[in-house]
């Protein structure tokens, strides 16, 4: 039997997505209607952003390691989380962990290693592009990169939390987008990474001036990948 996943969510919809392809991707592999076992567990997103806005990123761990715990008594093998932003509060969860976890910027950067990108733009949440959650992992593989600048933070962060979380995917939000990822393209960006995982809800290789990273539907296949491994050495 394929490993047991256990999904560390925070938001509806980039969670919401990252199951939805472990679950039809895994049925490509495995077979008609096959799919690893999946367990979840989110705490509210509202008690995740009183931490954001105090910059708790300690506290963000602990709300993490409690969904660990949670996931696996629920018999999971190894832990994902499909957010970006609170992949910052990760090393206050690493050593005490109970399972051990993918994470999704080192998915994201072996892909573009792979794939031969060489300076990638970062886009997310106000929260993971102000940090290091990215730059530390692309730096690791010898890959460059390239924040927004600060107003198209601002924006990309309002068009997150008030837009793309509550399931509201509108046509001016694409465009943006789309600007800021051009504007990347010109100062020599060659791929971009959709570093929330709600993005990829709205943003593709197809309507996209650069190549994409989608990092929730990556980290689903990684993990995937893991459960095959999982069941091999058992």
């Amino acid at each position: 039997m394929p490993g047991h996943i256990g999904i560390v969510a925070c938001s509806a919809e980039g969670a919401a997505l990252c199951y939805l392809t472990v679950c039809l991707e895994g049925a490509q592999r495995l077979g008609a209607f096959d799919h690893p076992e999946v367990s979840m567990h989110t705490h509210s997103l509202a008690r995740y952003m009183k931490c954001f806005e105090r910059d708790d990123w300690p506290a963000v761990g602990e709300l993490m390691l409690s969904s660990a715990h949670k996931l696996a008594k629920a018999g999971a093998d190894f832990l994902i989380c499909p957010d970006n932003t609170i992949h910052q509060g990760l090393p206050w969860v690493n050593r005490r962990s109970p399972l051990p976890w993918l994470h999704i910027a080192e998915v994201v950067a072996a892909q573009a290693a792979e794939l031969g990108f060489r300076r990638l733009g970062i886009l997310g949440t106000r929260y993971l592009v102000d940090g290091e959650v990215y730059p530390e992992k692309l730096t690791a593989r010898g890959l460059g990169y390239l924040r927004p600048n600060t107003a198209e933070r601002a924006e990309i962060n309002r068009i997150i939390f008030e837009e793309l979380v509550a399931g509201v995917f509108r046509p001016e939000a694409v465009a943006y987008f789309q600007r800021v990822m051009g504007r990347m393209k010109d100062e020599g960006v060659d791929a971009v990474v959709l570093g929330c995982t709600e993005i990829p809800l709205i943003m593709n290789d197809a309507n996209s001036p650069l190549p994409t990273l989608d990092s929730t539907r990556l980290l689903a296949r990684a993990a995937l990948q893991r459960a095959a491994h999982t069941a091999a050495v058992r």
